[in-house]
């Protein structure tokens, strides 16, 4: 499994980790599994919150006996980051997680609260050992600038953002502002939410096509081109083992820069939106 390094913080994660955003939502012995596969593959990245119900108990449960060998991530609800609020939210996560650090902790998107108290918050934090190093999520190119301007360089270790095929908005400006500050990007819902790309469309045929041609799946294809960005990392979610085995083939594979073109073309980025996308 690839790996790379992970903003500033100097840790090397796997190229292609696990989301478990609605985990829960199926068999949990099935999805302890998919988690413990996709450990024994390379995915030591592991991304959870506390807005995802039981998900960080079933990470808990998958990691036990494990933890060193996890880039373990949690995030806390904007409503919940406050000064305090943050330090409580922290705290509960790492008990529903049974372990005593996150390798880093994120705000899940800007709210009601001042960034200046949940960015003091993180770095108690962090010098108290709780975690390791923090982050945001779904920031836009100007929320990142004012986080800067808060922080300063080498803090925000990352930025996790929606990107898949058919939303490619952070190529506008998200990517650019994390490669020229050394932060690392993370890619959420890789294959979209309930919408990759149908075997009959235009672009999925093309997926199937170059697939056939690399001996790999069109969701494979689809998550090594969001990775042709030094920067990127990725969290699919997988239900299954089977499934965490297939996002995991992902990491070794190698697109031709024919093939990439191929695939910027079928699904343009289109222009930039006024607001960043989320889910």
């Amino acid at each position: 499994m690839e790996r790379r390094r992970f903003g500033t913080t100097g840790s090397e994660i796997s190229v292609i980790g696990q989301g478990t955003w609605s985990i829960d939502d199926g068999d949990r012995a099935s999805a302890v599994a998919a988690l413990r596969q996709g450990l024994d593959l390379g995915m030591n990245h592991i991304d959870t919150a506390e807005m995802y119900g039981e998900a960080e108990a079933i990470v808990a449960e998958a990691i036990d006996g494990r933890r060193d060998e996890v880039f373990l991530v949690s995030k806390v609800l904007p409503q919940n980051a406050s000064r305090t609020g943050t330090i409580g939210a922290c705290e509960r996560s790492l008990a529903r997680l049974r372990t005593d650090h996150l390798d880093c902790y994120l705000l899940h998107w800007r709210g009601q609260y001042p960034l200046e108290d949940t960015f003091d918050a993180f770095e108690q934090l962090r010098r108290e050992g709780k975690i390791l190093s923090w982050g945001v999520s779904n920031f836009d190119e100007p929320d990142l600038n004012e986080a800067l301007d808060i922080v300063g360089e080498g803090r925000i270790a990352c930025d996790q953002v929606l990107y898949h095929l058919q939303e490619r908005a952070i190529e506008h400006a998200v990517i650019p502002w994390c490669e020229a500050h050394d932060v690392a990007v993370v890619a959420y819902s890789p294959f979209g939410h309930g919408d990759f790309p149908g075997p009959n469309t235009e672009g999925g045929r093309l997926l199937r096509e170059i697939a056939a041609v690399r001996h790999a799946t069109p969701r494979q294809v689809a998550l090594r081109f969001l990775l042709r960005h030094p920067s990127l990392l990725a969290i699919p979610k997988a239900s299954s083992p089977d499934h965490a085995a297939e996002n995991a083939e992902a990491g070794d594979l190698r697109l031709s820069d024919i093939e990439l073109s191929q695939i910027d073309a079928a699904f343009p980025r289109g222009p930039r939106p006024r607001e960043l996308p989320m889910l």
